[in-house]
């Protein structure tokens, strides 16, 4: 287990970095976390920091974004909260995304449990009383 710690968003750019040296051969990030804990604005960041020059935004009502890296590698970015059920994850072919070998970041990835590959990797950030971050990587 990893942990990355964010006291302001000044340390979001230092922060995506370290995440990227842990990413390894890994593919599927599953980001944990309530609401407002700020599972878009690290993935955003995450996404600046792999080269995606393109506008990076939370994909609430497109349920997955594509983004496109400097070097030609594709990000697919879901936000599973809307969805009722795993018939609608496996409308939309999230299964088919998990599976296409691309960086996958996954939020609210509880409402989808039954379909994630168990090769997953969990993201865990933690809002401190102090209103920094902690962010647990279970790689």
């Amino acid at each position: 287990m990893e942990v990355i710690k964010i006291n302001t968003l000044s340390d979001l750019k230092e922060a995506a970095d370290q995440f990227i040296r842990l990413i390894g051969d890994n593919k599927i990030f599953a980001f944990y976390g309530n609401m407002g804990a700020g599972k878009t604005t690290f993935i955003k960041a995450i996404c600046t920091e792999l080269g995606v020059t393109e506008n990076i935004t939370s994909p609430t009502f497109s349920l997955v974004n594509e983004y496109t890296t400097k070097d030609n590698r594709i990000i697919y970015h879901f936000d599973c909260y809307r969805l009722k059920n795993l018939n609608e994850a496996y409308d939309i072919g999230a299964d088919e995304y998990f599976y296409s070998g691309e960086l996958c970041f996954i939020e609210w990835p509880e409402k989808i449990e039954g379909i994630l590959p168990l090769e997953k990797v969990d993201v865990t950030i933690h809002v401190l009383d102090d209103e920094s971050r902690e962010i647990t990587i279970n790689i």
